[in-house]
């Protein structure tokens, strides 16, 4: 059975909190990935910035809703949801734009438990921690691979 060790990258691109935005969605794309964790001061991980984070910075953020009472306008509370989508379109640092305490692997997560997060809770780039140290990352690219070397295997 295939694990996490067995299929990630060591070593990964990593990121910086206050590396800036153009030069974080630079990296990315000349490094082909899809996201970088981000490392804080002492090299833990702070959380993860990914292409849907940064394409979120060009999207239509959602309006806080309005109720009209007696001739005014009330604006509602926003929701937490409303607020991080807000932030992140203002972002101007990766810790401003970043994902925090991102969902991590282990070593030893098997590959079908990282498929079912992959495919559940749409993540697509898994930081893969041992001993509160980032080991590497798997992406869906290096799951994909997975099918490539079974096809391999049979031949």
């Amino acid at each position: 059975m295939l694990k996490a060790k067995d299929i990630m990258t060591p070593a990964p691109v990593t990121l910086s909190p206050d590396m800036d935005i153009p030069t974080a969605a630079r990296l990315l794309l000349e490094k082909k990935i899809n996201g970088a964790p981000v490392l804080d001061a002492e090299g833990r991980l702070a959380g993860i910035l990914c292409q849907s984070d940064l394409i979120a910075k060009r999207k239509n953020p959602a309006l806080p809703s309005y109720i009209a009472f007696l001739d005014a306008f009330i604006q509602l509370p926003p929701t937490k949801a409303l607020e991080t989508e807000w932030k992140k379109v203002a972002a101007a640092t990766v810790a401003q734009a970043m994902t925090p305490s991102p969902r991590t692997v282990t070593p030893e997560t098997p590959l079908e438990e990282i498929a079912t997060l992959m495919v559940e809770k749409k993540l697509y780039t898994l930081p893969v921690v041992a001993d509160g140290k980032l080991v590497g990352v798997v992406g869906k690219e290096d799951v994909l691979r997975t099918l490539i070397m079974k096809d391999t295997n049979r031949a």
